[in-house]
Formats: C-alpha cells, sequence, structure tokens
C-alpha cells in the first residue's frame, strides 16, 4: 500500500505531505483547487507523466516521493529484480524523484538511483491508474490474459507452458543453427575423410622416414661405394704391397729388436696392434661389400615411397616438423586431429536425429498444455463477463456489454506459438446497443472507461496483483443514486468485499482464484460526489488559497484530513454549494450513517 506521498515546490504546491490509510482515500475540493495536481503528481512520480515546466517559480528543485509497503511475496520479488534490490516482505519501498530548472532530473529507490525505464516496470507492479489515460495495466492485452489466468486458477499450468515453450524455442534454435551450417559440416566432413583415409593409405610410420633417406642415398651411390670399398679393402690386405702384410712383417722385425733392447716393447705393440685393426677392418669391408648387391627393383621403391612420405609431409605436417629428423610425427599428429574432427562431425548429425525427437516430444506436450488453457481460458472467460456486466448495471450502464475476445493460434503451426499459450485474448466492451464492441482499451469516455474499471475490479479483486488502486473521473456524468452504488462498490472494492464472496453459488466457481493481497486493496478516489466521499475510510481535502497582494500574490495548494464536523461541513457543501445550512448538514450526516451500515 501507499503509506505517504510528499510533493514540494511542484507548480502551485509548495509543500504537501500526504498520509494515507488502508481502505478508501476519497480526495474532494472545490473545482480548480488541484485535485488533478496531485494526481498528476503520482503520475510523475511513477514515471507514468512527463515533468515538463513543473517546478514552482523561485525554487531550487521540485520533489516528489512516495513511500510504499509490500506484503505480497510475488510482487515484492518482482520488484526486488527490477529494481536489482533485496527486499522482504514488509520492508518499505521510497521512490523520490528530483527535478531541476536547468532539466536535469533523477530518480531513486531506497536512496540508490534507478532509470526512468526500471521506473516505469516497477511502478506497473505498484499502482493501477485508472482515468482518461492509456497506460493503466488493466488495459493491455498481455496483462488481462494473466488477469483471466490468476481468475480461471490456470497460472500455474501456464508457468508450466511457459517453460516447455522456451525449452522447445532453445532446441529449435540449436537445430537452426545446426541446419544452417549443415552443408558447411558436410563439406568439411567429406575433406576430413578424404584426408584421413590419404594418410591411411599411405599408413606413415615413426622412424621410417630416416631409414628410408639413408638407404635411398646408399642405393643411389652403389657402384661408387662398391669400387672404394675394393680399392681400399684391397690396399689393406690384398695387394702385393699390401698394408696388413707390411705392419705384420714389421711386427716380426720388432719382436727380434725387442730381446735386444726391451725399450722397443711399447712400439712393438702399437704396430702389432695396428695390424690387428686394419686386419679386421679388411674383413668388415669384405663382409660389406657381401651386401651391396642389392635387388635392382628396390632403389625405384625406396624412391617411390619417399615421394609419397613427402607429399604428405608438405600436405598436412606443420612447419615446424619439416626441420625435425622425422617429420612424418607431424602427419601423424594431423591424422589424430582430423580423426577427433570427424567423431565430432558425426556426433553432430547425431544430435541432429535426436533434436527432431526431443522437439516431437515437446512440441506435444505444449500443444496439450495449451489446449488445457484455451479450455480453462474459455470457461473463466464465460463466467466473467456476465458477472461483470452485472456489476455495470449497478453502476449506470445497464446496456453495457463485456466479451472477451479469444484467438487461439492453429495448432499445426507451431512458430504462432507464444511464451503464455496458444491464445491471444482482448476484453470489448458494447456501451449502448446497437455499437460494435470496441477493445476496452480504446473506450474514449474516462467516465465510462473508470465505471468499466471498476466493475471488472469487483469481480477481479482477489486475482489482481497491485494492491494500489486510483480511479479519477469515476464520477463524470452521473447523479447522487449512482454515486452511492459506486462508493459502496469503491468501498466493498478497498476492503476485498467482491461479488463472489456475496454469492454462495458462485463460492465454487471463485475457490481457485489467486489472490494476492488477501484481496484487499487500497484505493485512492478523486470525487466531486458527496454520495462517493462519505464510503471513504479516509476523507482528504484539497484547497487552493491565495495570500499577498499586486506582484506579491502567491497561490498554493494544501490538503488536509477531514474529520468530524469538518468532514460533515465538506460533504454538506458539496451538496448545496458555499451556502451550507442546518438541513445540508443533516443530509451530510445522513451519508455518512448510511454509508457506515
Amino acid at each position: 500500500m501507499l503509506r505517504e506521498l510528499h510533493i514540494s515546490n511542484l507548480a502551485v504546491i509548495e509543500d504537501a505531505r500526504i498520509d494515507f490509510t488502508a481502505g478508501l482515500n476519497a480526495f474532494t475540493g472545490q473545482t480548480g483547487a488541484g485535485k488533478s495536481l496531485i494526481l498528476g503528481a503520482f503520475e510523475i512520480l511513477l514515471g507514468l507523466k512527463s515533468a515538463r515546466n513543473i517546478i514552482r517559480p523561485g525554487a531550487k528543485e521540485a520533489r516528489i516521493s512516495g513511500l510504499f509497503e509490500l506484503q505480497n511475496p510475488s510482487t515484492l520479488q518482482r520488484v526486488s529484480e527490477l529494481a536489482d534490490q533485496s527486499l522482504e516482505p514488509g520492508d518499505q519501498i521510497l521512490i523520490t524523484r528530483k527535478f531541476l530548472p536547468s532539466g536535469r532530473a533523477s530518480v531513486a529507490l531506497n536512496g540508490l538511483p534507478i532509470t526512468a525505464a526500471m521506473l516505469k516496470n516497477i511502478s506497473q507492479h505498484l499502482v493501477d491508474i485508472h482515468g482518461q489515460h492509456d497506460h493503466q495495466f488493466l488495459l493491455k492485452p498481455s496483462n488481462q490474459l494473466h488477469i483471466l489466468d490468476n481468475f480461471a486458477g490456470s497460472s500455474n499450468l501456464r508457468l508450466e507452458y511457459t517453460d516447455i515453450y522456451h525449452r522447445l524455442r532453445d532446441l529449435r534454435s540449436q537445430k537452426a543453427e545446426l541446419l544452417t551450417s549443415q552443408s558447411l559440416r558436410t563439406q568439411q566432413l567429406d575433406l576430413y575423410e578424404f584426408q584421413a583415409d590419404e594418410i591411411d593409405d599411405v599408413d606413415p610410420q615413426i622412424g621410417e622416414f630416416p631409414e628410408l633417406q639413408a638407404r635411398f642415398k646408399q642405393l643411389a651411390n652403389l657402384s661408387k661405394i662398391r669400387d672404394r670399398v675394393q680399392s681400399i679393402q684391397s690396399a689393406l690386405y690384398e695387394s702385393d704391397a699390401a698394408i696388413v702384410s707390411r705392419l705384420e712383417a714389421m711386427t716380426h722385425v720388432l719382436r727380434d729388436l725387442v730381446e735386444l733392447d726391451e725399450g722397443l716393447q711399447p712400439v712393438e705393440e702399437h704396430v702389432r696392434t695396428a695390424a690387428l685393426t686394419l686386419q679386421e677392418a679388411s674383413f668388415e669391408l669384405s663382409r660389406h661389400l657381401s651386401h651391396l648387391d642389392a635387388d635392382p627393383q628396390e632403389h625405384a621403391q625406396v624412391e617411390d615411397r619417399l615421394n609419397v612420405l613427402n607429399r604428405l609431409i608438405q600436405k598436412y605436417a606443420d612447419p615446424s616438423f619439416t626441420l625435425t629428423e622425422d617429420p612424418t610425427e607431424g602427419v601423424i599428429n594431423f591424422r589424430i586431429q582430423i580423426g577427433q574432427q570427424i567423431e565430432e562431425l558425426r556426433l553432430q548429425d547425431d544430435d541432429l536425429s535426436q533434436m527432431d525427437d526431443q522437439i516431437a516430444s515437446l512440441s506435444n506436450t505444449l500443444l496439450d498444455l495449451g489446449k488445457q488453457l484455451t479450455a480453462k481460458r474459455a470457461a473463466a472467460a464465460d463466467e466473467l463477463f456476465p458477472l461483470v456486466e452485472s456489476q455495470l448495471k449497478d453502476l449506470g450502464m445497464s446496456e453495457a456489454k463485456l466479451r472477451i475476445q479469444i484467438d487461439s493460434a492453429d495448432e499445426n503451426d507451431l512458430v504462432a506459438f507464444a511464451p503464455i499459450g496458444l491464445d491471444a485474448i482482448e476484453f470489448l466492451v458494447q456501451t449502448n446497443p446497437g455499437q460494435e464492441f470496441r477493445p476496452l482499451r480504446k473506450i474514449a469516455s474516462g467516465g465510462e472507461l473508470s465505471r468499466i474499471m471498476l466493475a471488472i475490479k469487483s469481480i477481479l479483486a482477489s486475482a489482481d496483483r497491485i494492491s494500489v488502486l486510483v480511479f479519477d473521473e469515476i464520477d463524470a456524468n452521473i447523479g447522487g443514486r449512482l454515486g452511492s452504488v459506486i462508493g459502496e462498490k469503491l468501498r466493498a472494492l478497498a476492503h476485498g468485499i467482491t461479488p463472489q464472496s456475496k454469492i454462495k453459488s458462485k463460492a465454487k466457481t471463485s475457490k481457485n482464484i489467486e489472490t494476492s493481497e488477501g484481496g484487499s486493496h487500497q484505493v485512492i478516489c478523486i470525487t466531486h460526489l458527496p454520495q462517493i466521499a462519505a464510503f471513504a475510510d479516509q476523507h482528504l481535502h484539497i484547497e487552493k488559497t491565495v495570500t499577498g497582494t499586486g506582484k506579491h500574490k502567491k497561490t498554493a495548494t494544501t490538503v488536509a484530513t477531514l474529520t468530524g464536523k469538518t468532514r460533515v461541513n465538506e460533504l454538506a457543501e458539496m451538496i448545496s454549494g458555499k451556502d451550507i445550512t442546518p438541513t445540508t448538514r443533516k443530509q451530510a450526516r445522513e451519508l455518512l450513517a448510511s454509508a457506515s451500515d
């Protein structure tokens, strides 16, 4: 509820602090006293109205503050999310707006700055203003749908539907991405598989390349190697002046000399060792020569294998591997990488197939939930509009008719489904016979609109999650008798007394209505009729005064709470004008007595 409204330096209001109570709060005052300014200040506070040229002349700033208190957990949670603040049930919410002559403005919630967009979203959960404007919460078709769902007791079903809808939407989005890239993915998979097959056909092995290089070099120089080895082997061992034979002869001579001179013993050992070493080298060369006779086709085979490996290295090996001793490692690493890519691409195709199954299952579930929602909404609409029409008769609109138009999407057109169900709804009203039914949001008359709002609110009070309701011009073009009816309904609305609670036969049909604030509302009403003001739990009087003379004249608007005699006098003045008589005072007391019954 709204606890307090504080206005300073706003147009003709220098400083006004208004304390509100629970129940029905009624503002009265002479025409031009500033009732519309109070309402305008309230709308400015909530971001529902622009605030140009509103600063009181000579003031440094204008300020509007509103102190709210919320008890409903769901509303509190939503406001907490929108304000990005942590709020607990019972916490007070202080909204403050400041305006400077330069045109700059600021808005804060509990002392922390918020944006104008945040304020406007938050205000839709705090206050519902019914007047000559199109921004009321109840006038929006999307909000009408929420109201109807609350009346039908299907809000939880709608939440379940919304959850499935979002899951289905995400799956479709993922599938669309896969389908969009499917052609590219197929091309990529074909390329990877071709590359993998090319490498697998060659089957390169680690260590193979350097061995083949060495063998190719040997085979390419086989004749030269054979000639040179034979020449060396002959010089060492087979020719007439073979080195090994000469060293052996030297060894015999040195052995004889060692008997004559022991100092030659080391020399003899060195020569003998050299002869043995060279003899062994000669034998190794002979054995090597015996293996130099190769298959004539081997050279071509080795060359072909090296050419195949070199092609793979050039195509697939990372450049850093080409400088290593075995660059085929780069080819093998590339093969491992594309193998992983092939598996991933094939899995994506499997995912696409699984997505189709999941989408089909979720679509069936969504359609089933949507049909359940549609059925509940249709049943609730059939129950709701006769009740509202009955209220309209009491409010002087006996010929008015209400219809709830439900347009459902084609169940075969899943794209047309919305997050809140298969349906789009609109409250349609026919104010006079012969006229067409028109959307509630397009009703031109402020008085008619306010009375229609009151009728709907009287029925939907338990289902409406907004606890502060403001009615402006609800008494336009109506008489005193109807004013008493409206006053009674406003008080009933403020105290949570709905037509359903009075009619036992309707109790069963209404038992599923989801309440927000225990069914009660704080109602703020601006009225010209004493019959309405008499029903108020708090009567607030707005008065404009002029002080000073000449150039020093100042106009100020003040707000006072009326009780006792002052309230009786105000009601009497509303009945007969400024000439209050004992008779009008008696009539005023009778209005108060009648309203309190």
